[in-house]
């Protein structure tokens, strides 16, 4: 999706409506300084703003993602192309899951081969200690590169406002953690909850055409 061309459609059909930044974020119950994060297309509404967004600016969501108004054919043949782009941005996090997961086995069982040829071999204790060396960087920066690629890899969900974020590297390490949720804290409305892991920004969901 063109963030840019989605933040000035937000800002155009704002203004049509004569309503400030400041004005559009008390109707949502947001600062004004996410509105102009979406207006300079450094960011998207979250999917829990996105039909309350479309009723004050009196527009679909499928308009809001297509970043212009559509007619009826236009409507249809955009909503289509949408669904796909949320669908290949969940098929682009989940390779970059699966990418991790080959990487941390990959440098574990090379980490682990160095590391017994260390101890089995006939080797002078110096040799040894380089190898265990090796060892060591080699897995410590295979778990380094699959948390970077992990990190980025969809968003994370906060359970009590809705907000959708990639958390910082440290939040991300350092957050306890299960397969599909880790504890973190939301940057909207400073909730520390466990926050699923979901594989896009927005969700694949039909939106008929409602106004205010």
């Amino acid at each position: 999706m063109d963030q840019v061309k989605i933040g000035a459609f937000i800002q155009a059909t704002r203004k049509e409506l004569s309503l400030t930044q400041r004005a559009l974020a008390e109707r949502l119950d947001i600062s004004d300084k996410t509105v102009s994060k979406w207006e300079t297309g450094n960011g998207l509404p979250e999917v829990g703003l996105m039909l309350p967004l479309c009723r004050i600016l009196g527009i679909s969501v499928n308009e809001l993602l297509s970043g212009e108004r559509l007619d009826e054919k236009k409507y249809f043949e955009n909503a289509e192309k949408n669904i796909m782009t949320l669908m290949q941005e969940k098929q682009d996090a989940k390779r970059k899951i699966a990418l991790s997961v080959l990487v941390i086995a990959v440098t574990l069982l090379s980490g682990i081969t160095i590391v017994l040829l260390a101890g089995i071999a006939e080797l002078s204790v110096w040799v040894r200690c380089i190898l265990i060396a090796i060892a060591l960087i080699d897995v410590g920066g295979g778990i380094a590169a699959a948390c970077i690629l992990d990190r980025v890899a969809g968003v994370y969900e906060c359970p009590a406002c809705g907000e959708r974020f990639v958390p910082d590297m440290k939040s991300y390490v350092f957050g306890p953690h299960t397969f599909t949720k880790r504890w973190l804290k939301c940057p909207k409305c400073g909730e520390k909850r466990f926050c699923r892991k979901r594989f896009a920004n927005t969700d694949e969901s039909k939106d008929s055409k409602q106004t205010d």
